[in-house]
């Protein structure tokens, strides 16, 4: 069996789904085609997992290569974990929204980063289905978790021919256990769930703490005495109180994807919390993305000097991949939340937008639960981010500007914040900084940079509200170190 890895070079990642893979005894003589077009990240990778499979005397196999139908050949599996522009795009995705008021967290799904990465990833996506279809094991499976999520998993099915595609996403587990422990359960197996919506807006619409049933007042009240996670969680309890059902995405994801928490600078801060850039801080992934690169390129020796410890103590992850691939190779039965077409999964939903919503992996395939309804609140909130995503993936399908115009207005942040001329200015300020990586709007740019030069909407130098600074190496290495004295037996003691 060939397991192909599109944008290996995502180091960390890609060596947790390898070992998860390797977890599973009959899988264990894999063979894992890395590609990635950094070859300095593609070799790193290929170092850590290379002693990892050496060290436990396993029959799996690892190549890599920079061309990606020499890594697609003959795969059964390819699995998606691409940046396209990586973290210079994303510097662009956050800085130029903010010189008109667009103040993001994340921007990887919508808003007005989120947009701009569907532009960029889109045609990645469908390049990358051109090759599976020619050169990828017959009725190869296609595990995308690359964001933008939805537009991506859509674009594949609609645009790229490869029905077999799955769209996965953590957050769905995450929010899971935060759940479990602020009810206070024993174990988070001891909480059943389920949750249905789109990606990054997927809602618990049913929980049973040991058989019984939570409703909105027992879970509101568990979140809002939790110490931390009171303090943590402002936008998302909020949005328990109203909508009466819990989000799977965090406090700085969600804050961005509505038009109310992050519209006036002012009030940013009353809804966010910087003890971690994912509660909300003004750019905060991007922030955290950039440490992490600076801190693996500057300690991947010692990185490279601790792999290769025995994988019976490695505890695999809840990562839906290696479960898709145990359950269709193997049989076993996995349950999980996947984005796939809609078609009457989520009732009403668009039938043909990407929902993430539960369903069943076995030999026989994908089998999804469908009939659900989401209350009303949640299915208008996510048909809003469905229009917007919509018309994005027209724009960056057909390399129309209108619609990413358009989309762009009808962002539930972006419209909160600007009006629309300050949109389409904004897109011809984004279409000229991301030209490099927008090769279905060439024909636009030269214009944009033309109405760039007579602009008359003024933008205004913003650092965001909720602003950090990128730490060095030197002073993240002092972080980890004053947390893990903090953390150390003796310190709690007395």
């Amino acid at each position: 069996m060939k397991v192909t890895v599109i944008g290996a070079g995502s180091v960390g990642f890609t060596r947790k789904l390898v070992r998860d893979i390797l977890k599973v005894p009959a899988l264990a003589d894999t063979e894992f085609a890395l590609h990635d077009i950094n070859a300095q990240n593609l070799d790193m990778v290929a170092q850590l997992i290379g002693k990892d499979i050496a060290a436990n005397r396993l029959p799996a196999r690892i190549t890599t290569s920079t061309d990606r139908r020499t890594a697609l050949e003959g795969a059964r599996y390819i699995i998606c974990c691409v940046r396209i522009g990586g973290l210079e795009a994303f510097h662009h995705d956050i800085e130029v929204p903010l010189r008109y008021g667009v103040d993001q967290c994340v921007g990887d799904t919508i808003c007005a980063g989120g947009l701009m990465y569907g532009m960029r990833t889109v045609p990645e996506i469908l390049a990358f289905c051109r090759d599976i279809k020619a050169v990828a094991e017959p009725g190869a499976w296609f595990l995308n978790y690359a964001n933008p999520m939805a537009m991506n998993t859509w674009a594949a099915i609609e645009h790229g021919g490869v029905a077999q595609t799955i769209g996965l996403c953590h957050g769905v587990q995450h929010g899971w256990r935060q759940i479990a422990e602020v009810l206070g359960a024993e174990r988070p197996e001891d909480v059943a769930y389920v949750c249905s919506g789109i990606n990054h807006q997927t809602w618990y619409v049913d929980l049973r703490w040991n058989g019984r049933k939570i409703g909105r007042d027992e879970l509101l009240a568990a979140f809002e005495r939790h110490p931390a996670i009171s303090r943590e969680e402002k936008v998302r309890i909020d949005v328990l109180r109203r909508f009466g059902v819990y989000s799977t995405e965090s406090n700085g994801h969600l804050s961005e994807y509505l038009p109310w928490y992050r519209k006036r600078p002012d009030e940013i801060n009353d809804w966010i919390d910087l003890s971690n850039w994912i509660n909300g801080e003004t750019g905060g992934y991007l922030r955290y993305c950039t440490e992490q690169r600076n801190w693996f390129e500057t300690d991947f020796p010692r990185w490279l000097s601790e792999a290769g410890t025995p994988l019976q103590d490695y505890e695999r992850s809840d990562e839906h991949c290696s479960h898709i691939i145990e359950a269709l190779e193997t049989g076993s039965v996995y349950r999980g939340h996947f984005n796939v077409r809609n078609d009457g999964l989520v009732t009403n939903l668009a039938p043909d937008c990407i929902v993430e919503t539960p369903g069943f992996v076995d030999r026989f395939g994908l089998n999804m639960v469908a009939g659900i309804e989401l209350p009303l609140a949640c299915a208008a909130t996510c048909s809003v981010s469905v229009n917007v995503q919509r018309m994005a993936l027209k724009a960056a399908v057909e390399g129309d500007l209108d619609m990413l115009r358009l989309a762009m207005l009808h962002d539930p942040l972006v419209g909160a914040v600007c009006n629309p001329e300050e949109v389409w200015q904004m897109v011809d300020e984004l279409l000229v900084a991301q030209a490099p990586w927008l090769p279905q709007f060439a024909w636009a740019i030269d214009d944009a940079r033309k109405r760039m030069s007579r602009a008359r909407t003024m933008t205004r130098a913003s650092a965001g509200a909720a602003r950090l600074s990128v730490r060095t190496v030197d002073e993240l290495r002092s972080d980890r170190s004053d947390r893990s004295a903090a953390e150390s037996p003796s310190s709690l003691t007395g």
